[in-house]
């Protein structure tokens, strides 16, 4: 049979009281003779003392007997002061078992030796002859102290790992009780173990805590195994004690169950700061009595360029305090509170881990007058008051880039941090930057949606003429990020203004780019001066098309992405507005005397979802001061309500008489701070104004040549009334053109209107629905130069349909000393 050395078997693995609980132990004379067994042995390989005691161990350790003769043997484990390895036993019923084998020689009286043969079943044999799993722990290389000791708990025999671990001498032990040569609770505890293996053989397990008397560093854990020792007759032959130092797997232990709790409880938020107070709470009280948890000044907010770990240069980068931890309450031991900046002493250990990019550890920190501790009074002055002794420093660091440091500080615990602290706090700290890097990008993207956002969102509101406005924009929170919420007052010809409040579906950097080409295609529909159904129409087709053009596979079906959208038309001369939804929330209606009531609006359906089915338009009629609330359902959907009381809510605040609008946005947005919003809060509000009749003059001219003469005094006229002599030659020639036209390519009469409100707007109307296209007219064109002409006169013009045909309209700046005129707003 074959012996095998186990230079590297198990690595890695560590002694644990299990194991040396489930050893196997035989004690053999000098000549190899079975002089003890144990109850765990007969467990093993069905053998009773009786069987084995007294007769050469090659009964049941086959390698004994390859040897030439079992002295030869035993001289070989003389040689290399023992023996360890893999090996087969052979069990009473004839099987072969895989064992780790360890061979351990014990001094006695006068240079006698023993040696105990330890075995640990390894796992069941397979068909290849090869055992299944790697052998037991104990068939490392790791020391186990031994000590035998007879019926009257004298020691007998011991090896010399025994005196490593406890510090008593061989010479000192042999012959004695453990209570002859070590005094206090612990011993007699010891014996007491002893006295009940004595007596039922069983076997017993004791662990404890000590200081290695060869060592400075940390306490040591210990596990002590207690067999009994029988003779050939079963009687109690006295007891072996099997001692391992089971730190190593103690902290082993530990560490698991820190970094367990460390899965479990880091990254549940993208939050920087939460995610810095995480890493703080966590390791308090498990590795540190204090920590602080310090990001760098870009990180905390999302913005600016990474910092290189180790590239600091002669300038710190700035810190900004995120987490804070002490067993002591109200964290005694910080001068900075979480969020306020931190200054880093350049001579500090702080600033020495920074610039070399990896940790610090100071197991005993210098704090006496004079060091770098005294750069900073405040900090001087709770490090001594609250006795830091010892400290850590642990970059975070993530991509290649500095995320912000954390410090681990023992004041209480008197032990001082040692490497494998070191090591556990980097495996912390590695972790709780995978969460601090996620919410970092998270806070990135969150900056960018939103600062791409507001860019896209108005402003400034000008109602006009038409309306006084109010609005309010508030992001989702953080877990959901900025969303694709927009509202806008578009100025209208004839001084009306479209209303519009709308809602992307989803959230981020694709909820607001979409929105901005949304709001853009808004405005451009809405120049074309079209009714609030067939603008949605048509920003329903452009929608579609997006989503289309956003497909990465032409053939791909393009996926729902749409959006919600309420478009009105508010009208100051008739006080009528129009309007109609796709799929948004109905608008709330204020009326002057204060009482709230929803509109019913058709809903229709969200823009994009390819229903086809038509928008329907209302018109009512607003009384002059009535306020309109257009708002997204964020506004009145949360978490913790559902919509029907969100809109009772939003009804109560704003029926408040007397209140400005922005004191009513802020009423009716106040109630949100308690809640925990899920989605963008929009909110417009709108008082209607109504225009005073007399700043607007209308007529109707009869369809003919005449009637271009006529419409051009009326004009002048007007104008002479409202001051405005200054316009007068523009404004007749505009007439001019536009009546003309009128009269030649309509049939019926021709329609006049003048308003005067933040600017002056001739409006010319006939029964023709198309609208006129200006071109370029030749050099011996009698024609075509009517509506180029209206261009350059004008601020702007355009056509809108009408009922009965269409309407051309031209607006002119007026004078700036033209004043106010009575009834304006």
């Amino acid at each position: 049979m074959t012996m095998t050395r186990l230079g590297a078997v198990t690595l890695g693995k560590q002694l644990s009281s299990s194991d040396i609980s489930d050893t196997a132990i035989a004690l053999l004379d000098e000549q190899g003779t079975v002089a003890g067994w144990t109850q765990t042995a007969e467990r093993l390989v069905g053998h009773s003392a009786g069987d084995v005691v007294g007769r050469a161990a090659a009964l049941v350790l086959p390698s004994f007997g390859t040897a030439a003769t079992t002295s030869e043997f035993v001289e070989r484990c003389q040689a290399e002061n023992g023996w360890s390895g893999a090996e087969t036993v052979r069990h009473r019923d004839g099987r072969v078992l895989d064992v780790g084998l360890r061979i351990t020689r014990l001094r006695g009286h006068d240079g006698t030796t023993r040696w105990l043969a330890s075995m640990t079943g390894t796992g069941p044999r397979t068909e290849d002859g090869t055992n299944g799993s790697a052998p037991g722990p104990l068939l490392t290389h790791a020391p186990i102290g031994v000590t035998v000791r007879d019926r009257q708990l004298r020691c007998t025999f011991v090896n010399d790992v025994a005196e490593r671990h406890d510090g008593l001498p061989h010479t000192r032990r042999l012959g004695c009780r453990l209570t002859d040569v070590l005094t206090g609770s612990h011993a007699e505890t010891v014996e007491a173990v002893m006295q009940q293996v004595l007596h039922n053989g069983a076997t017993k397990v004791h662990e404890y805590r000590t200081y290695l008397p060869t060592s400075q560093g940390p306490e040591h854990q210990f596990a002590a195994s207690f067999q009994c020792l029988q003779g050939a007759d079963g009687s109690s032959l006295g007891v072996c004690v099997i001692s391992a130092d089971v730190t190593a797997n103690r902290q082993a232990r530990e560490r698991l169950a820190v970094l367990s709790e460390a899965s479990a409880r880091l990254g549940s938020t993208l939050d920087m700061m939460q995610a810095g107070q995480e890493l703080a709470d966590l390791a308090v009280p498990l590795l540190a009595d204090y920590v602080a948890v310090d990001l760098e000044q870009s990180v905390s907010f999302g913005e600016g360029p990474p910092v290189r770990v180790g590239a600091t240069g002669r300038h710190l980068p700035a810190f900004r305090r995120a987490g804070l931890a002490s067993i002591n309450r109200g964290v005694p031991e910080s001068p900075w509170v979480r969020g306020e900046p931190v200054d880093v002493p350049a001579a500090s250990p702080f600033a020495a881990a920074l610039r070399a990019g990896r940790s610090r550890l100071e197991p005993v920190l210098d704090t006496t007058p004079g060091t770098w501790v005294d750069n900073v009074p405040a900090l001087a002055h709770r490090v001594r008051d609250n006795g830091m002794h010892s400290i850590m420093v642990v970059p975070i660091r993530a991509r290649r880039a500095l995320l912000g440091m954390a410090l681990f500080v023992r004041t209480k615990d008197p032990a001082p941090f040692h490497e494998a602290d070191l090591v556990l706090a980097e495996e912390l700290v590695g972790r709780a930057a995978q969460a601090l890097d996620n919410a970092r990008q998270f806070a990135r993207e969150h900056t960018a949606a939103l600062a791409l956002q507001r860019n896209l969102l108005p402003r400034r509101l000008r109602g006009g003429a038409a309306v006084e406005v109010a609005s309010r924009y508030l992001p989702a929170d953080v877990d959901h990020c900025v969303g694709g919420d927009w509202f806008d007052v578009i100025p209208l010809s004839g001084a009306r203004v479209a209303l519009v409040v709308g809602d992307v579906i989803g959230h981020g950097l694709h909820a607001a780019a979409t929105m901005g080409r949304l709001r853009t295609a808004v405005h451009t529909l809405a120049a074309m001066e079209l009714p609030p159904d067939e603008l949605l129409a048509h920003l329903d087709d452009t929608v579609q098309r997006l989503a289309e053009e956003d497909c990465d596979v032409p053939e791909q079906t393009p996926a729902v992405s749409g959006a919600t959208c309420l478009y009105a038309v508010y009208d100051p001369v008739t006080r009528r507005c129009t309007m109609a939804s796709a799929g948004h929330p109905p608008p709330a209606m204020i009326d002057p005397q204060g009482r709230v009531a929803y509109l019913d609006v058709p809903t229709g359906a969200p823009l994009g979802v390819g229903l086809g089915d038509p928008f329907e338009s209302v018109e009512l009629e607003l009384a002059e001061g009535t306020v309109l609330a257009l708002y997204s359902d964020g506004l009145i959907e949360t978490r913790e309500q559902d919509i029907d009381e969100g809109m009772h809510r939003l009804g109560a605040a704003l029926t408040q008489p007397g209140r400005s609008l922005d004191e009513l946005c802020d009423m009716a947005t106040r109630t949100l701070a308690e809640q925990e919003p899920c989605d963008d809060v929009t909110l417009l509000l709108v008082r209607t104004r109504s225009l005073d009749p007399s700043r607007v003059a209308s007529w109707t001219v009869p369809g003919d040549q005449e009637a271009v003469r006529g419409a051009r005094d009326l004009a002048a006229r007007q104008l002479a009334e409202w001051g405005l002599e200054g316009l007068e030659d523009a404004t007749k020639l505009i007439v001019s053109e536009l009546v003309t036209n009128a009269v030649r390519h309509g049939t019926g009469a021709v329609g006049l209107r003048l308003l005067r409100h933040q600017v002056l707007t001739v409006e010319v109307s006939d029964s023709d629905a198309f609208a006129p296209r200006p071109r370029r007219a030749g050099s011996t064109d009698e024609n075509g130069r009517g509506l180029l002409l209206v261009r350059k006169l004008s601020r702007r013009w355009g056509c809108r349909s009408a009922p009965d045909g269409k309407v051309v309209w031209a607006e002119l700046e007026l004078p700036r000393d033209s004043g106010p005129h009575p009834g304006s707003p």
